[in-house]
């Protein structure tokens, strides 16, 4: 695999991720993996009244993997919750421009870490 593979939006998010970091007092947190390629995503959400209010991520991996989970903080932020379960691996991959196929299931793993922390957060509000 080149750079050549990638489109300039995976690019742009891999070379400036945007929301990178750690929420202190995290309303949820969501974590996934993948041991055949060792990427690893981690997702904090702060919500509001059922509204993400601000969305921060680590993730180990290669630059599909912090592509993705740098768009998908894009694509939930001010969204409800509801409106962010609704966001697909294959809407996040869509929103990049398109990942080539070796890297999709590998590395397309942003909407789940999102969904786990909103789990994560309904759980604590017992819902």
């Amino acid at each position: 695999m080149s750079t050549n593979d990638y489109t300039e939006k995976v690019m742009d998010h891999f070379s400036n991720p945007r929301n990178v970091g750690e929420i202190a007092d995290a309303s949820g947190v969501g974590e996934v993996g993948n041991a055949k390629c060792g990427d690893i995503m981690k997702i904090y959400l702060k919500v509001d009244d059922n509204v993400i209010k601000d969305v921060k991520f680590k993730t180990f991996g290669c630059g599909a993997a912090i592509a993705t989970s740098s768009m998908v903080t894009e694509l939930v932020m001010g969204k409800t919750l509801d409106e962010a379960l609704e966001i697909t691996n294959q809407a996040v991959a869509e929103a990049l421009g398109g990942l080539p196929p070796v890297k999709m299931h590998c590395s397309n793993l942003a909407a789940d870490a999102m969904h786990e922390a909103i789990k994560d957060y309904m759980s604590k509000q017992n819902k």
